[in-house]
């Protein structure tokens, strides 16, 4: 497994197969996409993107901390996940964030994903919403600890 920087478009593909199913790639850009302190990760296997997650300075309403990032667009090929795909690409992400003296990371998270996100130590904040043509989600966050 190889975890690097990637371009927004990068993402494109993977957010239509997997978090748009069906939707064109034009509606796989996220609002924030291009911004100087977004970034964008993946994890590649024999050189094919088979994970994705995307990091965004902005603050959630519901949390208190003056300067936060949302974590937002994870997904994973279905035949990777459960493999810890994700869990890299986050344990990657989390540094970075830090070093951009920033402690507290939130998303946007689907029900079905509450388990993982709280095995890595995210708390669960909010009651359950829905956000349109997406599904069923939970606002989650984590604080980064200092080193």
């Amino acid at each position: 497994m190889l975890i690097k920087q990637i371009e927004a478009q990068d993402t494109y593909p993977l957010r239509s197969k997997i978090l748009r199913p069906g939707k064109p790639l034009s509606e796989c850009y996220f609002n924030g996409d291009e911004e100087e302190n977004t970034f964008h990760l993946g994890a590649f296997v024999n050189d094919e993107l088979v994970s994705i997650a995307s990091f965004y300075m902005k603050n959630s309403e519901q949390i208190l901390d003056p300067f936060q990032f949302q974590l937002r667009g994870m997904a994973t090929l279905e035949e990777f996940r459960g493999k810890g795909f994700s869990t890299a690409l986050l344990k990657t992400g989390f540094p970075m964030i830090k070093n951009n003296h920033i402690q507290r990371v939130w998303c946007n998270a689907r029900v079905g994903a509450i388990g993982f996100y709280k095995s890595l130590g995210f708390e669960q904040v909010s009651e359950e919403f829905e956000i349109a043509d997406v599904g069923t989600h939970v606002v989650m966050t984590k604080f980064l600890e200092t080193d």
